[in-house]
């Protein structure tokens, strides 16, 4: 851990997988995440959930709604609430443009994936428009395509091998 934690490696706690389905995805940031002793170590169990997770600028700072970070086992009467709003950290020029960017219509903050970079607990934030259910369909038949595609051509080499 210690020699992960000095080649500046990323240790991946949980990912918003669905967030890419749902969200056309315009710019990320990276922000830390102001937490609890113990959310912290439930974090390094890996015991947190992104699904419902979004971010909101106010009054000049941003905050985190929704992320669930399960009880730390051992933590008795010192564990934090699951659901609580955390502050994420960024400088006041970030936070400015993210501002501008989430007044205009359509656009919200979404974190994609929380992970631990030198031992800090960090959040990937994207500036982010909802899709449309027809986006969505149109997205889900390309990817089938290319599948099929993939598969028919990968069916072909095969052929022309075995001959």
């Amino acid at each position: 851990m210690a020699e992960a934690a000095r080649n500046g490696d990323v240790k991946a706690i949980a990912a918003n997988r669905r967030a890419r389905h749902e969200f056309w995805i315009e710019e990320t940031h990276e922000a830390g995440i102001a937490l609890t002793g113990t959310e912290v170590k439930s974090l390094r169990e890996g015991r947190a959930n992104l699904t419902d997770a979004f971010a909101r600028v106010d009054r000049g700072e941003v905050w985190l709604h929704h992320l669930h970070i399960s009880p730390y086992a051992q933590g008795n009467i010192h564990n934090h609430d699951p659901l609580r709003t955390r502050k994420l950290l960024l400088h006041r020029r970030e936070i400015a443009r993210l501002r501008a960017k989430t007044d205009q219509k359509g656009y919200t903050l979404v974190p994609l994936r929380l992970y631990f970079r030198r031992g800090v607990a960090k959040v990937e934030l994207a500036v982010a428009r909802g899709r449309h259910l027809y986006d969505k369909r149109e997205r889900i038949a390309e990817r089938d395509a290319e599948r099929r595609i993939a598969r028919n051509l990968g069916a072909r080499t095969l052929r022309r091998r075995r001959s």
